[in-house]
């Protein structure tokens, strides 16, 4: 009843089917056809009108009822038909629409049973009660049965339709939370590593303010440089264009290791990256600095990074212990995260525990270009 009403107060038909249902209504002017031979009664006329008025709101909730509704409108409709037969031979228009209807009928295999339903009553109707015989089955046959089939098949397409756009908002929606995942790791990545080396240096100038002011000075002027640095990546992180780039985490990753007193020994290869591969390269590579200087309380730290059998090889190993309990390697967000982006892009981190924890990061570069 309420999806009666809805129909009733507008719109009247799906906005997704256009104009094309109220055109389609102006099939009952086939009433008024044979008109043109002979005059119409008073009668004829005001049955004809108290019709229209009839049908019409049965026409209209036609387009969104759907079940044993839409079984109910088919009857009315063929219903209005059968009592016009004997008098008019444009009666048939009532069994063509009746034949439209079927197509709000799921699924098709019922909508086919009752379009079979529909033809067979107006073969009926016509020779049982129509004085113009086989010429009345003319437009059911047909027009009718031509009609039923399409809007079967158009009913089964606008359903696809709907499904198909239901996925796309599905990917869409899928797509908005990986951004976020994204962005909130890189944001993690970023944040940890300048946040460390602003805390060490601001311990730093805290030692130095009595004793070595003008060393003082340079420390909080590194640090005010690196809170730029930070908010600047942070900015590009957030709108997904962040240049920083591979070098830019190495000079700031042997920036962090110095400021932690933490030997660094490392050996880089220069050879060409493509974009997605470096960006995955740099990250993991800040993040693992700043484990080794937050958390693995090392000593020294091996940094590598090389081309190996086509695949970008990154290794960063320390002598701490800060991430290992029991031999196994505790994971957290940092490691989690850099996981993920090596999978989006083909690689694969691999953890192992040796004097400290080592960390190898393989990228295809094919995959990547």
């Amino acid at each position: 009843m309420e999806r009666i009403k809805r129909a009733l107060a507008g719109p009247w038909v799906p906005p997704e089917m256009g104009k094309m249902p109220y055109l389609w209504a102006c099939s009952l002017t086939f009433m008024l056809w044979q008109y043109f031979f002979k005059p119409p009664t008073a009668f004829e006329l005001s049955m004809f009108g108290l019709t229209a008025l009839l049908f019409l709101p049965i026409y209209l909730v036609s387009f969104w009822v759907s079940g044993r509704e839409t079984v109910l409108c088919v009857l009315l409709a063929c219903l209005i038909g059968c009592l016009w037969v004997p008098w008019n031979s444009g009666a048939g228009c009532f069994f063509i629409f009746a034949s439209g209807m079927c197509g709000r009928l799921k699924p098709a295999r019922r909508a086919y049973r009752l379009l079979a339903g529909v033809i067979g009553l107006a073969t009926l109707a016509g020779w049982l009660l129509s004085p113009y015989g086989l010429a009345f089955l003319l437009a059911p046959w047909t027009i009718g049965l031509s009609v039923g089939v399409a809007s079967i098949m158009e009913e089964g397409l606008r359903a696809s339709r709907r499904q198909l756009h239901r996925k796309q908002e599905e990917v869409e929606h899928m797509a908005r939370i990986a951004e976020r995942e994204r962005i909130s790791r890189d944001l993690h990545d970023l944040l940890g590593h300048s946040l460390s080396l602003i805390a060490l240096k601001a311990e730093l100038a805290g030692k130095l303010a009595g004793r070595d002011p003008e060393a003082c000075r340079r420390e909080i002027g590194d640090i005010e440089a690196s809170a730029r640095q930070a908010l600047a990546e942070v900015r590009a992180a957030v709108t997904g264009y962040r240049q920083s780039g591979l070098s830019g985490a190495l000079a700031s990753a042997r920036a962090s290791l110095l400021a932690a007193n933490v030997e660094l020994r490392e050996s880089v290869e220069d050879f060409a990256l493509a974009p997605a591969a470096e960006h995955v390269l740099a990250l993991a590579l800040r993040e693992a600095v700043t484990n080794v200087v937050r958390h693995a309380g090392a000593t020294r730290c091996t940094l590598g990074l090389a081309l190996e059998q086509g695949s970008a090889v990154l290794r960063v190993a320390d002598d701490g212990t800060a991430l290992r309990a029991g031999g196994e390697v505790r994971t957290g967000n940092g490691l989690a995260g850099m996981r993920e982006r090596a999978a989006s892009v083909g690689g694969k981190l691999l953890l192992s525990v040796d004097a400290g924890l080592r960390l190898e990061l393989r990228i295809p570069i094919g995959e990547t270009a």
